[in-house]
């Protein structure tokens, strides 16, 4: 059987990128306090005061990050028509970033031009913030806000939290204001900082609840009437939109929006959910979207959401995860916390990640317990064994094992001949 043409196809979708992560909309609904919050904290920028220094936390999806691109865009257009204020922005994200030394390196070549950018690496700390406040310094700017995307990356080492935060009260920069807006997807990131990072980063928190069933319904209403065919929308005097569609069934919309409620509240997941029971449809050859497309994506999505959330974890979980693995092929999970460790530090060597403390790890497996990806279990062996956890997969191992072979970094770990793990004898 030969391959089928590729023809446009217009039954289902008028505009599917509207659904897909990348889309900006003109408008940001169900986050009204949090944006009324957000633009109040930066006002003293206006006034040509020294900025807050912001903390914005809350899970995947729920508007954090666009609610800062909206923010910075509307305070930059606005200092255009101020004398004596100019704001300078940088954004960086710290995704694939573990330590306080390689955001300060990648901030300062953010400041640079592409042929005098530094190697991330091989210089000591107390130079490579030096560098970086010399940058700040040499802004022809009034203030700078440095906004910091998900920063949890680097777990305990929070230097550049402090640093930044007081570069002006510590005399490191003069003549630019300096304000850092810290974005977190991890609560017990923020409950962990230490007292002097909350006191110097903290001036304003920002709070992003999940959306309720309701908001993510009125989300997906805005966004189905420019995605689909023959469907309409309208907003209310109470707030509340009405959707009129000949692609959407009448329960679709609300099922999308439960299933996401009831997971996790994310806009993100919903979105992705009507998405993919629209692509199901469209493949079926249907042209209406039913309430089975919908279950039968929300399978489909669950699992990319696990693989989704596997990939962002920073390399020290990753490292972690890995550990468990090697434990895993010797077939002696459930295992205690000091075995597991062993078998991180020997990962983290082989790829010359900072090896981190046994605490440390400990509070990584909790995070990932947390998350869902490991169960534990609390063994008692009375008053001479003590009482102890135990740790191992609660998701498909394989599945965890994909995904870190799919990271650039962790890659040297399964140099086997046929992909397997590897590292020195134990």
């Amino acid at each position: 059987m030969g391959l089928e043409r590729f023809t446009p196809d217009s039954t289902i979708f008028a505009d599917e990128a509207v659904l897909r992560d990348g889309y900006r909309p003109e408008k940001l609904i169900e986050r009204d306090n949090e944006l009324e919050q957000y633009q109040s904290a930066l006002k003293p920028v206006i006034n040509g005061a020294p900025p807050k220094n912001l903390f914005l936390y809350g899970q995947t999806g729920v508007g954090k990050t666009l609610s800062s691109r909206m923010i910075i865009e509307r305070l930059d257009a606005d200092q255009e028509d101020l004398d004596d204020v100019e704001v300078s922005f940088v954004e960086l994200n710290c995704k694939s970033l573990n330590s306080s030394y390689q955001v300060a390196a990648n901030l300062i070549n953010k400041f640079r031009e592409p042929e005098d950018q530094i190697k991330p690496t091989g210089y000591p700390s107390g130079m490579i913030f030096t560098m970086l406040f010399e940058e700040l310094e040499k802004l022809d700017a009034t203030h700078c806000l440095v906004v910091l995307d998900e920063i949890d990356a680097i777990g305990n080492d929070d230097d550049i939290l402090y640093k930044l935060p007081r570069a002006n009260d510590n005399g490191n920069v003069a003549n630019t204001a300096v304000g850092v807006i810290g974005i977190s997807n991890d609560f017990t990131f923020r409950d962990n900082l230490s007292a002097r990072v909350k006191d110097s980063l903290c001036d304003e928190e920002i709070h992003f609840p999940p959306y309720d069933a309701n908001e993510l319904g009125n989300i997906l209403k805005q966004r189905a009437s420019e995605a689909f065919h023959n469907t309409t929308v309208q907003e209310r005097d109470d707030g509340e939109f009405e959707l009129s569609s000949e692609i959407l069934e009448d329960d679709v919309i609300p099922l999308c929006a439960a299933f996401a409620a009831q997971d996790s509240g994310s806009a993100r997941q919903a979105l992705k959910l009507l998405y993919k029971a629209g692509d199901m449809a469209r493949d079926e050859g249907s042209e209406r979207i039913s309430e089975g497309h919908v279950r039968n994506a929300d399978e489909v999505v669950e699992r990319d959401k696990v693989r989704e959330e596997l990939s962002r974890l920073p390399t020290q979980s990753k490292l972690t995860l890995y550990g468990l693995l090697l434990l895993e092929e010797e077939d002696v999970l459930p295992a205690k916390r000091n075995r597991i460790y062993e078998r991180y530090v020997l990962a983290a060597k082989r790829i010359d990640a900072e090896v981190r403390t046994d605490r440390t790890i400990h509070d990584r497996l909790s995070q990932l317990t947390l998350k869902g990806f490991l169960d534990v279990r609390e063994q008692n062996k009375g008053p001479k064994g003590g009482s102890y956890y135990e740790y191992e997969f609660s998701i498909r191992a394989d599945l965890v094992r994909d995904v870190l072979q799919e990271d650039g970094r962790m890659q040297e770990l399964f140099e086997g001949t046929d992909g397997s793990m590897t590292l020195d004898s134990f």
